[in-house]
């Protein structure tokens, strides 16, 4: 898995690719982005899954830390482009626990929406 990061305004963007098959150096790097970006308090985040070809339950775990550190902070965290991962996140059921988008540009808006 690689990830890139960015700032738009007060929402932390974060841009998954490749695969999540096991725990990698590259997945602790994340956490320690969200980490940061919660200590700078960026709450709300923003997780693109458009470039991610194959994910297995090591990469749901990742998401499921991330989404508990952010709302811990009293922030918020929705997927975006979760297109190629749909079937998993409906068979465990993580539909119920995550807000998800079609595009980046939806997951901005419902921010500005509250």
């Amino acid at each position: 898995m690689k990830f890139v990061d960015s700032l738009e305004g007060d929402l932390a963007i974060f841009s998954l690719s490749g695969k999540i098959l096991t725990h990698e150096d590259n997945m602790t790097r994340f956490h320690g982005r969200i980490h940061e970006y919660v200590n700078l308090n960026k709450k709300n985040v923003i997780i693109d899954l458009g470039k991610i070809e194959l994910m297995t339950s090591v990469g749901l775990g990742m998401l499921i830390s991330a989404l508990a550190t952010v709302n811990n902070a009293g922030g918020r965290m929705v997927l975006a482009n979760i297109t190629r991962i749909q079937n998993l996140i409906a068979i465990t059921r993580l539909n119920t626990v995550f807000a998800s988008y079609d595009s980046i540009e939806q997951a901005v808006e419902s921010f500005k929406k509250g």
